[in-house]
């Protein structure tokens, strides 16, 4: 492939998604996900019973004792709410980190791919207006990514290896 204009355009996240080692990452996100949403289902159904049998007792104590267990009560729901942002956090964390990986593992297929069709330059292709398609490489790109890194697995579980 040559291109006569020496740009080439690519979809970087189209790159990610549709490679293989983002396919890996999505999915092993997604199976966190699906573990942590279930985790959170659980406490909840567990805070919302503890929160009716609070609520039944209300009439049997006295208004200090219920006050100090509604207190301790919120408070564990609150240490839920933080706990549970906080495993999210981590996860979108995990998503960047994949994503900067990938990105610098692909610089140098990119770079490649650029010397190959004698481009001077790449551009994300939702930042130009109009373009011809045959300056898109996406396609070319992630097949030449894939047979280089592969899903990514091979590197290990921190994505700075």
């Amino acid at each position: 492939m040559t291109d006569q204009s020496g740009i080439l355009t690519i979809s970087s996240d189209r790159l990610f998604v549709d490679s293989a080692f983002g396919q890996r990452v999505l999915a092993d996100l997604e199976a966190e996900s699906a573990v942590l949403a279930a985790e959170n289902e659980r406490i909840v159904a567990e805070l919302s019973r503890e929160e009716q049998d609070l609520t039944q007792r209300r009439s049997e104590m006295e208004p200090d004792a219920f006050r100090a267990l509604a207190e301790a009560f919120d408070e564990k729901v609150q240490r839920h709410r933080e706990n549970q942002k906080a495993k999210l956090d981590a996860l979108a964390i995990k998503d960047d980190e994949a994503r900067a990986t990938f990105f610098r593992l692909a610089r140098p297929i990119l770079s490649e791919l650029m010397r190959d069709t004698g481009a001077g330059v790449i551009l994300e292709r939702s930042n130009v207006f109009i373009s011809a398609d045959r300056t898109d490489v996406t396609g070319l790109a992630i097949s030449r990514i894939n047979a280089a890194i592969g899903d990514g697995a091979q590197l290990g579980n921190s994505p700075e290896e």
